[in-house]
């Protein structure tokens, strides 16, 4: 039975799960680095410890001294949140070993999914549709060359390691495969420890759709729809709804039903996403599953009533699930943008700074999961996020509506503070956008519609 959980992560995700584990009346733990001292995880959890300097090296990504925090703490359940050591089997294994429950798949599973390759060939197997491409990591250029070739262009190599929109790289000319290849194991090797890539077909138009998935560890599973998360800079998400506008509710079930069968042929336990790009006929095909609970969760959450985090922590705890895939109905639309420390006019670098005024939004149906207030100084250490604002409505146009009064209301300001939040109502109009017709490459549309010259009238 769980009684102590130690949140091994900072910022809105900690404050998220440290407020379901109170309403179940567990005892909290906070860990932060020296750089969150002042943090709203901190004040709010039961006990907190530091656990090392700013730099995610030493601090949240630092195995040996989350554990020991954990065993100073009487902490008997560690939830990883998203990021940081939430897919990492070393740290789920060292959890099993010293006797800890990890919020999250078995080691075993996660190193297998965590994989990219072997997780495409474990889905290739359970007869998940794949793009055409190599089945396992390819380390021979020629080999990698000839596949391209055979596929044809554009192709996309991927890091088997990589994650987080990092470790790809867009082919679309043989003439470039070998460099890109080279370049591609190299910067692989180098940020994951893994030079390993795989290759397979790049769809310039697609749409970004994930299914949220939960599976118990007595082989039930069930989904809770899809998520249109298709909106992207540098292949990270900005905006996230469900349902997926413009998707059948035939092709969502066929969706669902591949996604469940994979993850139980893999062993899942837990919550995670599996994740689609579809093309412009509907046809779908997967990418990569995401063993975590997903930044973009309170969109699922607002049209299903469930909180996922306290799902979590049962399945954890080795509860079966509560119910069926007969008893989730989802109901109305929901919206989330998330409100980045980037400056969009700088091909959204980041722009840490002090905030000299906070006012978050409210109202009917408006959810924020943030951490930061007035006087709070963002870190440069860490991801950029302060702020998820997430909006249900009966339908998609109340949603957006909901949405770009709550972004109206936002204040976020200090010296040299400049947010994603203006950007967001500007993609919310954009009328692709509006009529559920984008897809992955809709911001550099945009881009490139926004530096054209104006043509005269006259």
């Amino acid at each position: 039975m769980t009684r102590t959980v130690l949140v091994a992560n900072r910022g809105e995700i900690a404050l998220r799960v440290l407020r379901t584990c109170r309403e179940l009346g567990l005892r909290t733990v906070a860990v932060y680095s020296t750089a969150d001292a002042d943090s709203a995880a901190v004040h709010y959890a039961d006990l907190a410890v530091c656990i090392g300097p700013g730099p995610a090296r030493l601090s949240y990504n630092h195995i040996p001294s989350v554990i020991e925090a954990a065993r100073m703490t009487g902490a008997d359940t560690i939830h990883p949140g998203y990021g940081f050591l939430s897919e990492n089997a070393d740290f789920a294994e060292v959890c099993a070993a010293e006797g800890l429950t990890f919020v999250g798949p078995p080691a075993a599973v996660l190193a297998r999914l965590g994989d990219k390759a072997v997780a495409r060939a474990l889905m290739a197997e359970a007869g998940l549709p794949l793009l055409p491409g190599s089945v396992t990591a390819i380390d021979d250029v020629d080999e990698a060359f000839a596949l391209a070739e055979d596929i044809g262009y554009p192709v996309i190599i991927k890091a088997a390691a990589g994650g987080g929109g990092r470790g790809m790289t867009v082919v679309r000319d043989g003439a470039d495969f070998r460099d890109d290849y080279r370049r591609t194991r190299a910067g692989a090797q180098a940020v994951f420890g893994d030079g390993r890539v795989y290759v397979e077909r790049y769809l310039d138009s697609a749409r970004h759709v994930e299914i949220q998935l939960l599976c118990d560890a007595h082989g039930a599973g069930v989904h809770l729809g899809a998520r249109d998360c298709s909106v992207q800079r540098r292949h990270q998400k900005l905006v996230e709804e469900t349902p997926a506008p413009g998707l059948d509710g035939a092709t969502v079930a066929a969706m669902g039903e591949a996604a469940v069968r994979g993850a139980l042929a893999a062993g899942y336990v837990g919550a995670g996403t599996v994740e689609f790009l579809v093309d412009a006929e509907g046809n779908f095909s997967f990418m990569e599953v995401n063993c975590r609970l997903q930044v973009e969760h309170p969109v699922t959450e607002l049209v299903t009533g469930l909180d996922l985090v306290a799902e979590q922590l049962r399945v954890a705890a080795g509860e079966p699930l509560g119910f069926t895939q007969d008893d989730v109905t989802p109901r109305g639309a929901a919206l989330e943008c998330r409100i980045n420390a980037e400056d969009p006019d700088r091909d959204f670098a980041p722009a840490p700074a002090l905030i000299t005024r906070c006012v978050l939004p409210g109202g009917p149906f408006v959810r924020v999961d943030s951490h930061v207030s007035s006087g709070y100084r963002i870190p440069p250490d860490y991801d950029s996020l302060l702020a998820k604002i997430v909006v249900w409505a009966p339908d998609r146009a109340g949603a957006l509506a909901r949405m770009d009064r709550a972004l109206a209301e936002l204040e976020l300001t200090g010296d040299r503070l400049v947010t994603t939040a203006d950007f967001l109502r500007t993609v919310l109009a954009e009328p692709e956008f509006v009529a559920g017709h984008h897809d992955t490459a809709l911001l550099d549309r945009m881009r490139r519609r926004s530096s054209e010259p104006e043509r005269s009238t006259a």
